[in-house]
């Protein structure tokens, strides 16, 4: 009689605790459950964190943070089932190839970051098929991770079925509700604990030190008797080699970083700090060197250009009209608040920037305070920091009606920028204008990216002049009344063109 409680010849179910052909467990099931779960969530921590390492950095070094995130997710995603389908070949020594699998993911993940920075700053200036080498690289290492991580989940199933033998569907649940907490800490720790302590690259590393000593551990501890003597002494080698490599990248980090900066900026970097909004760096400013000024890698100021740049941005807004009461908005820098002050009948000006940092270097730096004029130690200036879009919805905070309200932001094809840059946007700016007010803006180059601009600063209520500065780019001034630019050239679009607003951005193309 067959006892239907008995598992089925050749089912495929991993054998339990004590049955012949498989080495007794060091621990309790209990126990050995519980510090298998323990190993899910701290591995799904570690991947989650390799997932937004890629797409922060990505976001920093080549802008337009949905393209990027939007890459990597889609391609870890699909990479996560080739690894689970991958993993169905390691399922007959699962402790070894999980083990593995662990380590390489540690050392790939924890040093993709410095890899991606390294071929940014080397190579992605050469132009070519080079210039794009971060895009291949990030794809690259998006494959590589998402094949990893989602060989996990096959392997794990087996090992805690190796246990104490259960219902799939059970096994299942408990594996997959470990492994989303695990992404909810990790997911949690990157923004607030990793990033702003630690930084891009550190984090990074240590993440890859956390998740080859969990790995490890598990195998070699829990499951170490279902291991050869020679596959322990090889698994303990790879995750010691692994474990120095991350270790002597850890030690190396921060000169590094300082020759990544020097290949990218040169070798005048003179300030390099990481501020809760971005990556501020100062370059020259000394000994007759022009003063550079880079947010998160792009060029926002340089010495030699910021006047005829600036001048351009504020000479046409303040030439006509009143101008008793001046906002700038996105001018951390000063340099747009000394060309204000230039003009006579300025009673007040209000500096609104997202950046705390870059405003103190504005007042304490050698250069960039006597690129700027120490405008913003002027009694006339009142410098407020935060979130300009937030600043301006709750508008009796900023002190209004303005005569002036100029628009000194980042491009507006940058994630971060584009909201600054939308129908909404223009619509909070209109309700601290003045009767008579004027408003300018910077949209780069002329293409259709600046018509949108244009025509976005239209959509909310004002007469739009577009003309083209000294310099070449592109600049809209809107009033209530026909603005004129005074003695620089109107221009016109080839054609129409829609505003953006905040759910349809429209510059993603130039």
């Amino acid at each position: 009689m067959i006892d239907p409680h008995a598992p089925a010849p050749h089912s495929g179910v991993p054998r339990s605790r004590g049955e012949p052909g498989r080495a007794p467990l060091p621990v309790k099931p209990g126990t050995g459950r519980f510090l298998v779960l323990a190993g899910v969530f701290v591995c799904a921590a570690c991947g989650l964190v390799y997932e937004l390492e890629l797409v922060a950095l990505a976001s920093y070094l080549m802008g337009d943070s949905v393209t990027q995130a939007s890459v990597v997710l889609s391609v870890m995603v699909f990479a996560m089932g080739l690894g689970s389908l991958a993993a169905k070949r390691l399922r007959c020594r699962p402790a070894a190839g999980f083990g593995m699998l662990e380590t390489l993911l540690a050392l790939v993940g924890g040093c993709s970051a410095m890899a991606l920075y390294a071929v940014f700053a080397w190579t992605g200036g050469w132009g070519g098929v080079w210039g794009d080498g971060p895009r291949y690289l990030l794809v690259g290492f998006s494959l590589a991770i998402g094949v990893l991580i989602g060989a996990e989940v096959p392997l794990l199933m087996v090992l805690i079925q190796r246990i104490r033998r259960q219902d799939p569907g059970g096994a299942v649940a408990d594996l997959f509700a470990a492994d989303y907490v695990g992404a909810l800490v990790g997911g949690l720790a990157f923004p607030f604990v990793l990033l702003p302590l630690l930084g891009q690259l550190t984090g990074a590393l240590l993440t890859g030190v956390v998740n080859a000593v969990a790995g490890g551990a598990l195998v070699l501890g829990l499951f170490r008797r279902d291991l050869s003597r020679r596959g322990r002494w090889l698994l303990l080698v790879a995750n010691v080699t692994v474990l120095a490599m991350l270790a002597a990248a850890w030690v190396l980090v921060d000169d590094f970083e300082r020759a990544a900066r020097h290949a990218m900026f040169g070798a005048q970097v003179r300030v390099a700090v990481q501020s809760e909004v971005q990556e501020v760096v100062l370059t020259g400013g000394e000994h007759g060197r022009p003063l550079g000024l880079y947010l998160d890698g792009r060029l926002r100021v340089r010495g030699d250009d910021a006047a005829r740049y600036r001048a351009d941005l504020v000479d046409p807004a303040l030439r006509d009209g009143p101008r008793g009461r001046v906002l700038v908005i996105g001018g951390g820098d000063g340099i747009a608040a000394r060309e204000v002050l230039r003009f006579g009948g300025v009673r007040r000006v209000d500096v609104v920037d997202t950046d705390p940092e870059v405003v103190r270097l504005a007042r304490r730096d050698p250069g960039l305070s006597a690129l700027n004029g120490r405008a913003l130690s002027d009694p006339r200036v009142r410098v407020v920091t935060g979130d300009v879009f937030g600043l301006l919805r709750g508008g009796d905070s900023l002190g209004g009606p303005y005569d002036v309200v100029i628009c000194d932001l980042p491009d507006p094809a940058l994630t971060s920028s584009t909201k600054l840059y939308s129908q909404e946007f223009y619509g909070l700016v209109v309700r601290v204008l003045g009767e008579r007010g004027r408003v300018v803006v910077h949209g780069g180059a002329v293409s259709g990216r600046f018509w949108t601009v244009a025509e976005t600063v239209r959509s909310a209520g004002l007469r739009v002049v577009s003309y083209r500065g000294r310099g070449g780019g592109g600049f809209a001034l809107g009033g209530w009344r026909v603005p004129s630019p005074g003695p620089l050239p109107v221009i016109r679009p080839d054609r129409a063109y829609a505003p953006s607003t905040l759910v349809h951005p429209r510059y993603g193309a130039g």
